[in-house]
């Protein structure tokens, strides 16, 4: 398995329905692309639908945090790129960046904490051990990526 570092394969447009009062894309909607993104993250490590299907294993997303830097207007196209920060025995640490194609500034980051879940029993489990060994590879593909600056934040007003 070869996965590119960062990881930079999904491509989107801000749908016409996406569009809030305010005129431009609704909060939700940057979570449907970076929703986008994983799936495609998560088709090439094999741990997507078919994985689900195949196993009755998935994932749950226990944590995400969104930062909306640059509000995105109907029609604009985005990339995501995604970077695998940490991963364990259950759980798969991402950290996801927005850009517009047009200008290519950053629009948007999203940290999440996925967890392996065994969905018959509807409980964490460790994760399958084909699949943790293309997940520790794919981890360390990306290993010597530094961490964006932006990871752990919370919601504060400065004092």
């Amino acid at each position: 398995m070869s996965l590119p570092a960062p990881y930079d394969r999904y491509r989107g447009e801000v749908l016409p329905e996406w569009i809030d009062h305010n005129g431009h894309m609704n909060l939700a909607y940057y979570t449907v692309l970076f929703d986008f993104a994983t799936d495609l993250l998560f088709a090439d490590l094999d741990l997507g639908l078919d994985y689900r299907k195949r196993t009755e294993h998935g994932t749950f997303v226990a944590e995400n945090h969104n930062v909306f830097e640059r509000e995105l207007l109907v029609g604009a196209k985005v990339r995501v790129v995604t970077q695998i920060i940490a991963s364990d025995t259950k759980r798969l640490h991402l950290a996801h960046e927005m850009y517009a194609l047009d200008g290519g500034h950053r629009c948007a980051t999203q940290e999440l904490m996925f967890l392996h879940v065994d969905l018959r029993a509807r409980r964490v489990a460790p994760f399958l051990p084909e699949l943790a060994q293309r997940i520790a590879v794919a981890t360390e593909a990306h290993a010597h990526l530094p961490h964006p600056d932006w990871l752990g934040r919370r919601v504060a007003m400065p004092r």
